[in-house]
């Protein structure tokens, strides 16, 4: 990773991505040590987390993670998801956070020096070029060691430093022997529905 001190540093985190990504690898996100990794390398602006969220279930397996990193650090940005019925009539769960991230990172560009943001989604290449033309640099956080990869190669290339998620393991993973005060473990199929789409939309 290429980071200077005097950088000023703000994380844009795709949640259903990252999860996906980490998932694949097989091992468990600690948010606190991801936030002390990249606060060491420069000067942290600001950390933002983008999730959807079912509103109409009474107990959201995502809500502890949400309110442990809303206190902890981290700017939420979430909305409802939609509900539809797919061509095989099966119930199907879609909240894509995309222009809520995009938008973000196109606002907060001036006041910031290096952009990272963790999604492989191809469809992020333009706005990586977008903020590069404003002299920015944009690392991206993914996995291409995941069947298929997770992140898209034309983001990649775009992109002035790609970060393999997994040579960060042993900085932010989660230490099982300390438990999870810090980390809230999502359930395994809150992202279930769209872990499709992040493979198609890679």
């Amino acid at each position: 990773m290429t980071f200077y001190p005097q950088e000023r540093l703000a994380l844009f985190i795709d949640g259903s991505n990252l999860y996906a990504a980490a998932r694949a690898l097989d091992f468990d996100i600690d948010y606190k040590r991801l936030l002390d990794a990249f606060a060491e390398k420069g000067h942290l602006i600001r950390a933002f987390y983008y999730t959807a969220l079912i509103e109409d279930q009474e107990y959201s397996p995502i809500r502890p993670l949400i309110d442990w990193l809303d206190y902890n650090g981290y700017t939420m940005v979430t909305k409802p998801t939609k509900e539809f019925t797919d061509a095989s009539g099966r119930r199907r769960i879609k909240g894509n956070m995309d222009i809520e991230l995009a938008i973000d990172v196109l606002e907060m560009s001036e006041h910031l020096d290096h952009v990272i943001i963790f999604s492989g989604d191809g469809d992020f290449r333009c706005l990586v070029e977008a903020v590069q033309r404003k002299g920015l640099r944009v690392s991206i956080v993914s996995t291409a060691l995941s069947q298929p990869p997770m992140v898209a190669d034309e983001l990649r290339r775009q992109a002035d430093n790609y970060i393999e998620l997994n040579t960060l393991r042993g900085c932010i993973s989660r230490n099982e022997i300390e438990g999870a005060s810090n980390s809230q473990p999502i359930r395994d199929d809150f992202y279930a529905d769209t872990l499709e789409d992040l493979v198609e939309n890679r």
